[in-house]
């Protein structure tokens, strides 16, 4: 099997599923593991990441491989029989931005195959409750989809009143009880849901230690964005849609992304209630707003009367008020602050720990970042901080390759014409363009 594709028991069974979820949406399913089989265990290795970390274990993926068919047997049976037992993950910190460091964890392979197969059971179902402002980890959805429909929601509105949703440590503070009932009220398969209850408790592995934390999803887990998005649908999306908006006086609408979320409205008075009582709504079940990170702001078509608007971020870009070509005001984008230094940062702390490799070979790998800043941040409007981010880029390998040793310093013009003759880097790129997406 290559490619995306599905066999075509595989494909059947997702539609059986879908098709059912969506001619019952208020009926819990309890039936649903009897379609995981050899062949959907199958699908669900080939979906599996194969350069991943061990885990507690130690067994790579190719290991596993040797004996593919025994190995994906034998996880089978003893997950239907209730006889598997979840590992622990092992709990790795990465550094932030501020100083702090990011918790992961890395689940052994096994794992990551099994959670795959009872993910895609989930994705079954719930693709056919999820709503249309739910983006994150989602088949065919993405984060320029998301930006786009955040951009065309408050260009038709002409822009308002913004609330930018910010949920403290939100994937690790996720009540396991609170989430675990809104699971039944969709899902009660024995299978699935014990699989589920086995992997929120199933501990973390950190400096020889296992602790079982009481909240939060499993951690680096191939299942934990289903779980996630399982729980904030209930907790925000069908509680806005289906609870706030009838109430509201003027147009509103949310675009989420996992657990980034802003929320748009058309009067200022909607906002601030809705500011007021989302917090007593995440309180409900165990989760709350960052009170920084959480803020009303005025975002309304600009004027010549009153003060100017502000801006916000998602998704790692700036939005902001910017007159057109054409002296008209429209929503326009660029690279937040600080994704922008932390990308610049990465790179030079690249050039520095390979400044002794071949120049060759570091013009490659340059080139390949490069790309891969533009592939996300090359949207219409945001030029300027593509160049801005390729010129810190040159600075930084000239700046490195300069202490490679002490014979002489390679000047600008010694460095332009190597770059611009023997190692050319790629030029920005708009790759995602809002006007290409307008036209028919």
């Amino acid at each position: 099997m290559s490619g995306t594709q599905c066999p075509e028991s595989v494909s059947t069974k997702l539609q059986r599923i879908a098709e059912l979820a969506s001619r019952e949406p208020k009926l819990a399913l309890t039936t649903l593991a009897h379609h995981i089989d050899i062949e959907w265990m199958r699908e669900a290795y080939r979906r599996t990441r194969k350069d991943g970390a061990v885990g507690v274990d130690g067994q790579t993926a190719e290991r596993y491989a040797a004996g593919l068919d025994e190995n994906l047997a034998a996880l089978l049976q003893r997950a239907k029989e209730g006889r598997y037992r979840a590992p622990p993950v092992r709990r790795v910190h990465i550094p932030k931005d501020n100083g702090s460091t990011r918790p992961i964890g890395v689940p052994t392979f096994e794992d990551k195959v099994l959670q795959r197969a009872v993910t895609m059971v989930l994705e079954g179902v719930y693709e056919q409750d999820f709503m249309d402002c739910s983006y994150g980890f989602r088949p065919g959805r993405s984060q320029h989809q998301a930006l786009e429909a955040l951009w065309k929601g408050a260009m038709s509105m002409g822009g308002g009143w913004v609330l930018e949703v910010d949920i403290r440590s939100f994937f690790d503070t996720l009540g396991h009880g609170h989430l675990q009932e809104i699971l039944r009220r969709r899902v009660r398969d024995g299978v699935i849901v014990r699989l589920v209850g086995k992997w929120l408790n199933a501990g973390v592995l950190e400096q020889g230690c296992v602790t079982h934390p009481e909240q939060g999803t499993p951690q680096g887990g191939v299942i934990s964005p289903m779980l996630a998005n399982i729980y904030l649908h209930e907790v925000m999306d069908a509680w806005f849609e289906g609870e706030v908006k009838p109430r509201l006086r003027a147009r509103a609408f949310m675009v989420r992304f996992a657990d980034d979320a802003v929320m748009v409205f058309g009067s200022e008075q909607d906002a601030r209630q809705v500011m007021e009582v989302l917090p007593k709504r995440l309180a409900r079940f165990g989760l709350t707003l960052h009170p920084e990170k959480t803020r009303l702001v005025p975002f309304h078509r600009p004027t010549d009367k009153g003060p100017g608007p502000g801006s916000f971020d998602l998704l790692g870009f700036r939005h902001y008020w910017g007159k057109t070509r054409a002296g008209g005001w429209a929503i326009q984008r660029k690279t937040a602050s600080n994704r922008l230094s932390r990308a610049i940062q990465r790179v030079r702390a690249w050039c520095r720990s390979h400044r002794h490799a071949p120049i060759g070979k570091q013009h490659e790998m340059l080139v390949r970042k490069l790309k891969g800043h533009y592939a996300y941040y090359g949207i219409t409007g945001n030029f300027r901080a593509l160049a801005w981010f390729l010129d810190a880029v040159k600075a930084d390998w000239r700046k490195w390759l300069c202490r490679r040793s002490q014979r002489g310093t390679l000047t600008w013009q010694r460095f332009g014409a190597l770059v611009k003759s023997v190692y050319p880097m790629p030029r920005p790129r708009i790759v995602h363009s809002s006007y290409r997406a307008a036209k028919p």
